[in-house]
C-alpha cells in the first residue's frame, strides 16, 4: 500500500486540544495549550522542553514527553536517543498500574516505530510491551483504545495481518468514539479506510479518508494534515488528486520537510536529521501509524 496513508496518532494519554488527556479534566491555559499547539506544528522538541522541569515529579507529565518524543521519532526517521532517554523516565517514574501501563504502552509503540523506520527489527519488544499493557489494564480501561490501534498497527505492518488488524483498529474506532478521543479517531478512519481500499472498496476508503481529514483539519493538528489529504488524493479523479496533493506537499514544506515518509514521495525534499540510510524509504504494507 502506498506511503501515502501514513501518519500519526498519539492522543489519548497527551495534551490534545480537548484537555491535558482524554482521562482527566480538562487542562489549563499552560502548558497544556501551548503544548498542543508546537505539538501539532512539528515543533516536538520545544513541546517537550515546556514539559522537563515537571517531567522527573510528575509522571503524567514525564509519559507526554516521552509520547512526544517518539512521535518526533514517526515524523523524522530520527531523534531516537531523546524518545529513548525521556521513555525510560517516564517508566522509572510511573507509580500507579495506570501509569505502568502507559508507559509500556508507550515502549510497544516505540518499538514498533524502529522496526517500521529504525536500522533493526524490534517486533518481539513491541509484542511483549503491548501485551504487558494489556495485561495491567481492565478491559473498560480509557487507555484500551489506544492500546488496541497500536495493535492494529503491529499486526498490518510488521505481522502483515489485515484481519486481525482490522479487528484492532475497529475495536479502537468504537472505543476511540465512546470517549470522545477525536484525535485518536482520526487515525482509525484512516487505517480503516486503508484496508478497505486495499481491499477494492473504494467507496468505503474514501468515506473513511475523508473523514479523517474533516477531523484533522477541525482539531487544528496542522502536522497530521497533509499525510490525510495525500490518502484521500489516493481515491480521487485526477484533477482532485493533484490538488490534494499539491497541498500536501505545501505544507510539509511549510513545516520543515516532515512527515519525511511524505515529503520524499511527494518530490519536496528531506527533512534535516533524516538518516540517509535508515529505512524511511521502504514502502509498508499500510499506513505506519
Amino acid at each position: 500500500m502506498d506511503g501515502a496513508h501514513k501518519e500519526v496518532a498519539l492522543s489519548e494519554h497527551g495534551w490534545g486540544p480537548s484537555g491535558r488527556d482524554a482521562r482527566g479534566p480538562a487542562a489549563p491555559p499552560e502548558p497544556g495549550d501551548t503544548v498542543w499547539r508546537l505539538r501539532s506544528r512539528a515543533c516536538w522538541r520545544e513541546a517537550a522542553e515546556l514539559l522537563r522541569p515537571t517531567a522527573e515529579r510528575d509522571p503524567s507529565a514525564a509519559l507526554v514527553r516521552a509520547e512526544l518524543l517518539i512521535e518526533q521519532c514517526l515524523f523524522t526517521a530520527a531523534h531516537w536517543g531523546q524518545a529513548e532517554q525521556a521513555l525510560r523516565l517516564a517508566e522509572a517514574v510511573a507509580a500507579t498500574t495506570e501509569q505502568r501501563a502507559a508507559a509500556a504502552c508507550a515502549r510497544g509503540f516505540l518499538a514498533y516505530v524502529a522496526s517500521v523506520l529504525g536500522a533493526r527489527d524490534r517486533l518481539d519488544e513491541a509484542q511483549a510491551a503491548l501485551g504487558r499493557t494489556s495485561a495491567l489494564l481492565p478491559p473498560d480501561a480509557p487507555g484500551r483504545p489506544l492500546l488496541d490501534f497500536r495493535r492494529g498497527l503491529v499486526a498490518e505492518n510488521l505481522l502483515r495481518d489485515p484481519t486481525a488488524a482490522w479487528i484492532a483498529y475497529r475495536r479502537a474506532h468504537d472505543g476511540a468514539g465512546e470517549r470522545g478521543d477525536e484525535l485518536l479517531r482520526s487515525s482509525t478512519w484512516r487505517h480503516l479506510a486503508a484496508l478497505a481500499l486495499a481491499a477494492g472498496d473504494r467507496e468505503r476508503a474514501r468515506e473513511g479518508f475523508d473523514a479523517s481529514l474533516r477531523l484533522r483539519e477541525q482539531l487544528g493538528f496542522t502536522v497530521g494534515v497533509a499525510p490525510a489529504l495525500a490518502a484521500l488524493a489516493e481515491v480521487s479523479g485526477p484533477a482532485e488528486a493533484a490538488r490534494l496533493r499539491a497541498e500536501a506537499a505545501r505544507l510539509v514544506q511549510a513545516l520543515g520537510g516532515v512527515p519525511v515518509w511524505l515529503a520524499r514521495q511527494l518530490g519536496t525534499g528531506r527533512a534535516p536529521g533524516a538518516p540517509s540510510d535508515g529505512r524511511v524509504e521502504r514502502q509498508s504494507q499500510g499506513p505506519i501509524s
